[in-house]
């Protein structure tokens, strides 16, 4: 595959015609697609930034000059152009190529960006940093329109057009985040970007211009009164407004104008915001007609486009099992962060729209405005997954842990994801929110206790709760059980909770054909933890518990604290300290040390007596 394309350098682009452009665009495209169907990752928004790319590798010298991505899934094309062509094959595999910028990978990787919204405070530090350290390059952030529904952004926006640093802002517009954007600023984009069929009628208009010497004189008049009347209507937008030099809309995908626009901000020397129109999932018919759907991709064939798996997955049951809820009680409200398909709200979009509210990537928002309905008399569920709930902190404490208010947590993609890596793993979310006075913490080990754990988390408990649970479907756990003692053992104590389970019963299976017997604990609620493991503890004087999360901050601090722990050998395996890296998940917890493997040749460390 890699044999096929090569790709000339930042330096060999600056001297590319415009024919030899288009043909390196399609190259690249026709990499991506087959590259990325049979790795995965993420199409529709590579496949719609070829272009701007292109001329931003023409005018910049990234391995100077910083470009901050907003957010990452949008740098493939800048992988491909700066040497990484080679190890796409390894794409979001263990140790191989990341899905998003990294420093360490990279010199031309300025940051990492997994996260929304906060390139261009990232980018004015960076800015800031070298005027006072009377260096001279240039800073860029390229932000997908998608986050300016965060807050952040404006943040950044706010403080960087007032600070006269030279910054540009390039704004990637093609109307969607991973789901078509929401709220007054796409509105307002809406209106000062040009249509799509704006360019087919400038075509059309030159292509028949063009044959005569009246007809170019003529469009070059017409060209100088629309560009003159632009200037003066758009100079109110809000950008300039907030102190920046507004260039554009500019089409996105000519790689010529872009380049002129591109060097004409850099030579500006203040800050500028470049607003670019694009198309999500460009040169790619399926992925133009299904942007949402290819926005981050399994495997597939690409002469046939992706084939949606048929799998239920926790976000499905949880989706449906709230629709089911939500037809009896019209108190029952479904807020989201951009995250609608991904936190399987779709059905309950389409069912209740009134009561459904798709906040942007604004997740901090979301928690805020959840109090309100709550206490206002609704029932807020809040569906956001494990890595983005961390960005709103401080509203689960302020807003709505200091009044009780019960507001329901719906924690998606808690644990190991797999392939996007450290920005997106769900293990930190068990740390912060047992933090949380009032909180209470479920943690399902399949989809049935799910169902189960909703309508309780709903309607039998009170103050904010959170329910934990997976990406995927389930694994080989799939029994609702009637009590937390899922295997009775004298020996040793295994303890865990949500899919960690199975491992653990698989390492107890592992145990008991080396005669070693094995008592596995599950706990359904987290946080407060609940009192069954005390008695397994005893009767077995030997305690074991595996954790998707850092090596601080999870339940066993609570379990190791307690009295009943008094002369007991205990131990737990969790994922260390620092960051896990993208990959398997089943690679990633060999790594780590928590695959029943592991977890078997603990146990039995700790059953002779052994205590690490």
């Amino acid at each position: 595959m890699n044999e096929q394309f090569q790709f000339p350098s930042p330096e060999e682009l600056r001297s590319l015609g415009e024919s030899e452009l288009k043909t390196l665009c399609q190259q690249i495209r026709e990499f991506l697609i087959t590259s990325v169907s049979q790795t995965g990752g993420h199409l529709a928004s590579n496949l719609g930034v070829v272009e701007l790319t292109v001329a931003i590798h023409r005018v910049f010298d990234t391995t100077q000059d910083r470009i901050v991505f907003d957010v990452g899934h949008q740098s493939y094309v800048h992988k491909l152009l700066t040497g990484r062509a080679d190890r796409f094959p390894t794409l979001r595999k263990l140790d191989g190529l990341a899905g998003f910028p990294k420093p360490s990978e990279s010199v031309h990787d300025a940051f990492i960006a997994g996260h929304a919204s906060n390139s261009v405070s990232v980018a004015l530090g960076m800015a800031r940093a070298r005027t006072l350290a009377g260096e001279n390059y240039s800073v860029l952030a390229l932000m997908g329109d998608g986050a300016l529904t965060g807050g952040l952004a404006y943040e950044g926006l706010n403080d960087a057009g007032s600070s006269g640093e030279p910054l540009i802002v390039i704004l990637n517009d093609n109307g969607m985040s991973i789901m078509p954007n929401v709220g007054g600023m796409a509105k307002h984009l809406s209106n000062i970007r040009s249509k799509p069929s704006y360019y087919q009628i400038k075509k059309v208009w030159r292509d028949a211009t063009k044959r005569t010497a009246i007809g170019r004189c003529l469009y070059r008049g017409v060209h100088r009164i629309k560009e003159g009347l632009k200037k003066r209507l758009i100079s109110a937008n809000t950008f300039n407004d907030m102190g920046f030099e507004y260039f554009g809309p500019v089409d996105g995908h000519d790689v010529q104008k872009l380049t002129w626009q591109l060097q004409q901000a850099k030579e500006l020397q203040r800050p500028v915001i470049l607003h670019v129109i694009t198309q999500k999932g460009r040169g790619y018919a399926p992925a133009e007609q299904n942007p949402d759907l290819f926005h981050g991709v399994s495997a597939f064939d690409p002469a046939i486009g992706v084939v949606k798996s048929d799998k239920v997955t926790f976000s499905d049951t949880f989706g449906k099992e709230l629709v089911a809820l939500a037809a009896q009680d019209d108190r029952l409200c479904a807020i989201t962060a951009a995250m609608q398909s991904g936190t399987g709200l779709d059905q309950f979009a389409a069912s209740y729209p009134e009561r459904f509210f798709d906040v942007g990537i604004a997740e901090g928002h979301a928690v805020a405005m959840a109090a309100g309905l709550a206490k206002q008399g609704m029932r807020p569920v809040v569906a956001l997954y494990s890595t983005f709930l961390q960005r709103a902190f401080d509203m689960l404490i302020h807003d709505v842990a200091i009044l009780g208010l019960h507001v329901v947590f719906a924690v998606d993609r808690a644990g190991l994801v797999g392939a996007d890596g450290e920005t997106h793993h769900g293990v930190f979310d068990v740390g912060f929110l047992r933090q949380v006075p009032g909180m209470q913490i479920l943690c399902p080990s399949n989809q049935k206790e799910l169902a189960v754990m909703l309508k309780q988390a709903i309607y039998e408990i009170k103050g904010p709760v959170a329910i934990r649970y997976p990406r995927g479907g389930d694994e080989a756990f799939t029994e609702v059980a009637e009590t937390p003692i899922l295997r009775s053992g004298d020996d040793v104590t295994l303890c865990g909770y949500g899919i960690t389970v199975n491992a653990l019963c698989r390492a107890a299976e592992l145990l008991h054909q080396q005669g070693i017997e094995a008592e596995v604990v599950k706990l359904n609620r987290v946080y407060p933890p609940e009192p069954a493991w005390e008695a397994s503890v005893r009767k077995t004087g030997a305690f074991l518990m595996v954790e998707e999360c850092p090596a601080h901050g999870g339940v066993f601090d609570l379990l190791a604290a307690s009295p009943a722990m008094a002369g007991v050998r205990c131990r737990e395996l969790n994922l260390g300290q620092g960051f896990i890296s993208h990959g398997g998940c089943a690679e990633l917890r060999r790594r780590a040390g928590i695959d029943p493997q592991s977890i078997f040749e603990a146990a039995a460390s700790l059953t002779k007596g052994e205590c690490v």
